[in-house]
């Protein structure tokens, strides 16, 4: 096998059957968590002013990994199988949306040179993880959590509805008991609102609270009902993901019977 073949293998291909990230990408998910840590400690002053120069060394560090990999992407690249010479086989995956990334994420290390607080630009690196899962069995999973989702996709809209439906009704509610004692809060529907958002998802900043016991009691009864609005999903998401990973246990089971009936054979 040779060079550009044995990188192509690493970079894009999974390394066995069973979907584990290659050695060199199991590296970069490494890498790439590392970055993404410094560039979070980063945006504490004390810690950026007395660790300058190690930043700086670190970042750049990080951009000549970054930088190293997406070449070689780009020259190993021509090993896949397609139409066309190397050269526009290459052409065409600079332009696709995961090249694209990666070059972002190259450019991310220079950022800091130009824009006075860089750190959320540099934190695009996270989404080279989600580039990196397409070559692993979290690809897998992420499929078929994606198969369960859609086929919950009515139980799902459903919910969504009556979620709007009970946030327009528990504001309307509260505009009606509220609206003369707390104008501020309650003045109309829309302001009303924000308070049914932050009670129905029990979240419950405090900043607005009826006061009136008509408002107290509505606000109990919309707040009881918050829990129900929550658990919904909930329960969706759980029975959708419980039943992708147990198809998922199933196929492989078929799929290693399967293999054990043609060793017999």
């Amino acid at each position: 096998m040779s060079l550009r073949a044995r990188a192509y293998s690493q970079l894009f291909a999974r390394s066995d059957r069973g979907g584990k990230l290659s050695s060199v990408n199991r590296f970069m998910v490494v890498v790439i968590l590392a970055a993404v840590a410094v560039t979070i400690l980063s945006t504490e002053a004390a810690f950026r002013t007395s660790n300058r120069q190690l930043l700086i060394l670190v970042e750049l560090g990080f951009g000549v990994i970054f930088a190293i990999e997406y070449g070689a992407r780009v020259w190993a690249i021509a090993e896949e199988q397609g139409e066309g010479s190397a050269m526009v086989r290459r052409l065409r995956f600079m332009v696709s949306p995961m090249a694209i990334l990666d070059l972002v994420v190259v450019l991310a290390t220079l950022s800091p040179f130009f824009v006075s607080d860089a750190a959320i630009i540099r934190l695009v690196r996270l989404f080279r993880l989600a580039a990196l899962a397409k070559f692993g069995r979290f690809s897998l999973a992420l499929q078929e959590l994606g198969r369960a989702v859609s086929e919950r996709r009515f139980e799902l809209g459903v919910t969504m509805a009556l979620a709007g439906v009970l946030l327009l009704f528990s504001a309307t509610a509260l505009y009606w008991a509220e609206h003369e004692v707390q104008p501020e809060a309650f003045g109309s529907i829309p302001r009303a609102l924000w308070w049914s958002v932050i009670t129905l998802t029990t979240v419950g900043y405090g900043d607005v609270s009826p006061i009136t016991a008509l408002g107290k009691f509505l606000a109990s009864l919309v707040a009881i009902s918050g829990i129900g609005l929550v658990a919904m999903p909930t329960a969706i998401m759980a029975g959708a993901f419980s039943d992708a990973m147990q198809r998922r246990r199933e196929l492989a089971a078929a799929e290693e019977l399967g293999e054990d009936t043609d060793e017999m054979a």
